[in-house]
């Protein structure tokens, strides 16, 4: 049986605007206990943050996180994917362009975010990156 996007995306993904600071983010982050974010102005979807991005793109470089948007840290040249297409098509996405998580998109809005974690989890859920992608968090 084909499964689809929509079946294991994150649905209702945590978004942020452009002009919110890094420490704002990374706030957010940290309470809702997640590792990336969506950019969006309005309904339009802008870009995708990680808590990696923070680091590498913000902090390493010495930004000020209070003073310092995440529009400077986000990735803004997005793979993004429609709820309706089939799990091996994320696969496919994630292998071609090096990416660990894909913004859902329907309609021209973002709906999800689907991630490695997710598709290790329901497709090998018994490996290592299944099990860690599943068990809950250490902080």
């Amino acid at each position: 049986m084909v499964q689809h996007v929509r079946d294991i995306m994150t649905a209702e993904p945590v978004t942020v605007e452009p002009q919110a600071s890094v420490e704002s983010v990374a706030q957010v982050m940290r309470d809702q206990n997640i590792g990336a974010v969506l950019v969006t102005e309005g309904d339009e979807l802008r870009g995708l943050v990680s808590d990696r991005d923070l680091v590498v793109r913000a902090l390493a470089e010495g930004a000020d996180p209070e003073e310092t948007t995440v529009a400077r840290a986000c990735s803004d040249d997005l793979i993004t994917i429609s709820p309706d297409e089939d799990l091996d098509r994320a696969v496919q996405l994630m292998r071609e362009h090096h990416v660990r998580r894909i913004p859902v998109v329907e309609g021209g809005h973002p709906v999800g975010i689907v991630s490695l974690g997710d598709l290790a989890i329901e497709r090998d859920p018994g490996s290592a990156l299944g099990d860690i992608s599943a068990a809950r968090p250490n902080i």
